[in-house]
């Protein structure tokens, strides 16, 4: 049998963790899709885990065979870009929608993928990080 000071204890560990697990969520703030706008391209050197990290077109990236990225527009426009066999990048013209403050449903127009959502992770300092699930 449990003696009632544990059970205290139990509740509030319990309780502590539920009160952490809904701090770390909502400490991720919702970035507005406007300042999403742009081109943006991978940082694979920068990139960990399951996190990819983008950085606008504009930033000089080092050396590298070629970088995949995408651009978001007004309008729910979207443009995927993958390296081309000439190692160029060839764009796949798409629609984007927020599905919430931190997801994005992407669809490809040529179906050249499927649908797929993109998870925000942060926007700072021209740094996006997200996630593909």
């Amino acid at each position: 049998m449990v003696s009632a000071p544990s059970r205290s204890l139990g509740l509030l560990l319990l309780l502590l963790l539920t009160a952490t697990c809904q701090q770390r969520r909502s400490n991720r703030a919702a970035v507005n899709p406007a300042a999403l706008q742009g081109t943006w391209l991978q940082a694979q050197e920068e990139t960990r885990g399951d996190t990819l990290v983008y950085r606008p077109n504009t930033y000089k990236f080092g050396p590298s065979r070629g970088r995949t990225g995408f651009a978001i527009g007004t309008a729910g426009r979207f443009t995927e870009f993958d390296i081309a066999p000439t190692d160029g990048l060839i764009g796949h013209d798409g629609t984007w929608t927020a599905l919430n403050p931190d997801h994005l449903r992407i669809h490809l127009a040529d179906n050249s993928a499927p649908d797929y959502t993109l998870e925000i992770i942060s926007l700072h300092h021209g740094v996006l990080k997200l996630k593909r699930p």
